[in-house]
């Protein structure tokens, strides 16, 4: 193939399809001959892949023809439509069709935290051999408390974020396996259980449940959520559904833990906000709580809302047909015609 002769010949073409892929607005003629051009391009570019050793010359026109192909055929973008589903079906359907796991997972994890509170809290020398004697000093004195004011609130929001947003993501990404998920929720315990222990054995425990327990609510719901969602996908692998294999039982409990985790990142976004603007509040303690408890009780009221409607939609009213009288909102029957 003499390659110079051959692109001089059509690049006129070419470079005719490039300013009609580059233009934002097309009528129906140039549409029509986008298509055209589009076709006629493809064409050339596969026997210049089978006859010319000219790489450039080929990456160049296969760039030219997915441009022109996306220009045809559009790219997708999250619709209104999809977005409202997401967040009022998809979602809160996802986490209540799951809510025996993530509230297994909230229960074990809520008594074995409080179990090592205790633990700790009778037993000094055990948050000693942890962290130290002086550590356990300087956290109860001032340690604790500093923590959620030692950073600007924005820098703090984003760190929080991110971090659990990290690991929701270890939890659900690792849950058919099964142990990482026992362990990352064994650290969060056990750090909760020194902690609060240390707290407690220094007469601190007002402090300590007053800054845990306005973001803590919410937060760890979502952690326990994601490791639910984990634990679920395991179970999936184990004992799959009659009906399915154990390859279509994954999948699909994988389907539900990605919808889990888009949603997660906008739960963990609103706790990371109360965590840096509303636990360091100079404001009551009360409040405080109250204010982390709204938001948690409205989380949970949004997810056995709109997942109960998503899990049991309601049935259509069946048609009475043509024979068969309607009755009007006081109950009495409306017929075809009227009776003299």
């Amino acid at each position: 193939m003499d390659l110079d002769a051959y692109v001089a010949e059509h690049g006129g073409q070419w470079r005719r399809l490039d300013e009609l892929c580059r233009r934002r607005h097309l009528d129906a003629a140039e549409i029509d001959e986008l298509v055209a051009l589009y076709q006629r391009t493809a064409t050339q570019l596969s026997t210049l892949r089978s006859r010319s050793p000219d790489p450039a010359l080929v990456s160049q026109l296969s760039h030219l023809v997915l441009r022109a192909r996306a220009r045809l055929t559009g790219r997708p973008r999250p619709s209104v439509a999809t977005i409202t589903r997401f967040l009022l079906v998809d979602f809160p359907g996802a986490v209540y069709r799951a809510w025996p796991w993530w509230c297994g997972v909230a229960s074990g994890f809520t008594l074995l935290s409080f179990f090592l509170i205790w633990f700790v809290a009778g037993n000094p020398d055990t948050a000693a051999a942890f962290i130290g004697e002086d550590a356990a000093a300087d956290l109860a004195e001032s340690g604790f408390a500093g923590y959620y004011t030692e950073s600007s609130a924005p820098t703090f929001a984003f760190h929080l974020w991110t971090h659990n947003a990290w690991v929701a993501a270890q939890c659900l990404a690792s849950g058919v396996l099964i142990v990482p998920v026992l362990y990352l929720l064994w650290q969060n315990a056990l750090n909760i259980g020194v902690v609060g222990g240390v707290m407690v054995s220094y007469d601190r425990a007002d402090v300590f449940f007053g800054l845990i327990t306005p973001h803590g609510l919410l937060e760890l719901t979502g952690v326990f959520v994601a490791a639910g969602m984990g634990l679920r996908t395991a179970w999936a692998w184990i004992a799959p559904p009659a009906d399915l294999t154990r390859g279509q039982a994954v999948a699909r409990a994988g389907r539900s833990a990605i919808l889990v985790a888009l949603g997660l990142v906008g739960l963990f976004a609103v706790s990371a906000l109360v965590e840096a603007f509303v636990t360091p509040a100079p404001v009551p303690v009360a409040l405080r709580i109250g204010i982390g408890a709204g938001v948690w009780l409205a989380f949970l009221a949004y997810v056995l809302v709109l997942g109960h409607q998503a899990t049991h939609p309601a049935a259509p009213e069946p048609d009475p047909g043509p024979d068969r009288p309607r009755r009007n909102e006081g109950g009495s029957e409306l017929g075809s015609g009227l009776q003299a």
